[in-house]
């Protein structure tokens, strides 16, 4: 069997085809009535509706960014705060640290200085 027997049925299917794309097509623009035009009026409030949209959004941008700046400000306050606290803690800690306030401490509570201080070599028993 040929495909060129078949040729009759591929062009009544192909007028069919052609014939209800066309009408789709033809179905898909809608009908204008003569002489009918969107009036001026429309068309500003259309406009108007875009515009106070925008400025909408613009306030609602900008209120938002603001609320960001204050918090960040106060959040860098608080960590300024807390860098202070730290730097102070550690100016504490190499006061209590120094070698003379622990000698002054280590009196205080009763300890004595070493005069003869003895060493352990670990070497001599390694043999």
């Amino acid at each position: 069997m040929a495909i060129f027997e078949f040729a009759p049925a591929i062009q009544i299917s192909r007028k069919i085809v052609r014939e209800k794309t066309n009408q789709a097509v033809l179905r898909l623009v809608p009908e204008a009535k003569s002489g009918e035009v969107a009036g001026d009026k429309t068309f500003i409030i259309f406009l108007a509706t875009i515009f106070t949209t925008g400025l909408l959004s613009l306030l609602v941008i900008n209120t938002a960014l603001a609320k960001d700046a204050f918090l960040l400000q106060q959040l860098k306050q608080e960590a300024q705060v807390l860098t202070d606290e730290r730097e102070a803690i550690l100016r504490q800690v190499a006061v209590v640290s120094s070698p003379d306030r622990l000698a002054q401490r280590a009196s205080e509570l009763g300890m004595v200085a070493s005069v003869n201080p003895r060493f352990l070599d670990m070497s001599a028993g390694a043999k």
